[in-house]
């Protein structure tokens, strides 16, 4: 299957700022519900954003306040801006859609979820001095 696009990755100082970016291939049914993952050396892919296109975001705890999450009009270009970066955000980011919408907890996208039809490839983040 044709994976999602993703963009942006590179390298930033701690406090630094870097943007995602995630386009949804023409042959990909346009998703309701896009999502942010990343998953660090040794570790737990894990969700960062979650974006519900019917219009609800949710974030983990540990990005809320330094990272914003936002689509294009055509619902097929997710981007995550990520500022006061911090070591501990270096991971490969992963972009994520479904066709369906969000699996919604307590009216709010859910950060557990991670079935998700399509991903991308993933790009690489480092935050480093």
């Amino acid at each position: 299957q044709v994976p999602l696009v993703e963009s942006g990755g590179g390298s930033a100082r701690p406090g630094g700022s870097l943007k995602l970016a995630c386009v949804v291939p023409g042959s990909i049914t346009t998703p309701k519900c896009m999502a942010w993952f990343r998953q660090a050396p040794g570790g737990e892919r894990e969700a960062v954003a979650v974006f519900d296109f019917d219009g609800s975001t949710n974030y983990a705890d540990s990005v809320k306040g330094r990272f914003t999450v936002s689509k294009d009009t055509t619902n097929r270009r997710l981007t995550l801006e990520m500022r006061e970066l911090k070591p501990e955000d270096s991971a490969m980011y992963y972009c994520a859609g479904d066709r369906w919408g969000c699996t919604l907890i307590n009216g709010r996208p859910s950060l557990v979820n991670s079935d998700y039809s399509y991903w991308g490839q993933g790009t690489q983040v480092i935050v480093s001095s």
